[in-house]
């Protein structure tokens, strides 16, 4: 049995667009989005226990341990398997401002590994959903068309693509965008073609950002630099959006080089840490098979 893992990554996600569809009854609102891993990454290392102990090692600013996912996915994944075995939790933060999802899936898929419990992606999906909305589509893995809160997904194939990424030097609560009053929450479901799904992906939008951007300057300063930016090289701007409920805002770019200098022109404006990233079309840690 392994007694260690090490190095594993937790990759961000972008939302290449995020519609609310409805509002349900138990407070959460349907989602309409396509998530696209990128090779941003945290890394969490994994060190086995024999007396049960689930032990963070290091600390995390801000971040006490009973609140830090990793700790409460192996938690909950000892609970659920009925496992006696244990673990050291040490998580290398590179995601600015986020990641908690993924670092928890990332430590769902390695435990699993690591204890010898042999549970498949549904059951680990089921886990992650009570964890956080977002946390099975990093146990799905692959680039996907998101329902529901996020846990219906349909997998998709889209060209490779570069990204520039700015992360604003602010945190954005997302349950207050959420509640929002002024949120958009009747948007109609995205319908994707199958024959163009890289064009349909460009053509939604993103319903929390312009709530975001009301609120909040130093996103709405990211963005505008940003499609600036892009518009000077030839990229089009109206493609520059926010991900998710910010604070970090992206720009799809069809190259490396064209990425880095995207990137070297934003970092002349200090609107905030910027991030040349790659897509990924599968999770580095393996993904569902389907099709």
């Amino acid at each position: 049995m392994l007694t260690e893992i090490l190095n594993a990554p937790a990759p961000a996600k972008l939302n290449l667009f995020l519609h609310v569809t409805g509002r349900r009854a138990d407070g959460y609102h349907e989602l309409d989005t396509v998530f696209q891993l990128i090779d941003l990454q945290d890394r969490i290392d994994l060190k086995r226990r024999d007396d049960g102990q689930i032990v963070r090692i290091g600390a995390l600013p801000g971040v006490p341990a009973e609140a830090d996912l990793t700790v409460r996915a192996a938690r909950r994944l000892q609970e659920q398997s009925g496992t006696a075995l244990g673990v050291e939790i040490r998580l290398e933060k590179s995601i600015p401002m986020g990641g908690g999802s993924s670092d928890a899936a990332t430590t769902l898929l390695a435990l699993n590994q690591l204890w010898g419990l042999g549970l498949d992606h549904d059951q680990l999906a089921t886990i992650g959903l009570s964890l956080g909305a977002d946390v099975p589509f990093f146990i799905f893995g692959r680039t996907a068309h998101a329902r529901g809160v996020g846990e219906r997904l349909t997998a998709m194939d889209l060209p490779q693509s570069w990204f520039v990424v700015v992360a604003p030097p602010v945190n954005v609560p997302t349950a207050a965008i959420f509640a929002a009053p002024e949120l958009t929450r009747n948007s109609p479901p995205f319908k994707i073609d199958g024959s163009s799904q890289d064009l349909s992906v460009w053509s939604g939008r993103n319903d929390l950002q312009p709530v975001v951007l009301r609120r909040y300057p130093e996103v709405a300063s990211a963005i505008s630099a940003l499609a600036g930016s892009a518009s000077s090289m030839g990229l089009d701007p109206a493609l520059v959006r926010m991900s998710g409920s910010g604070a970090c805002v992206f720009c799809p770019v069809p190259s490396q080089s064209l990425a880095e200098e995207l990137a070297e022109s934003i970092l002349r404006s200090e609107v905030g840490s910027v991030h040349v990233c790659r897509g990924l079309s599968r999770h580095p840690l393996g993904s569902r098979q389907v099709g």
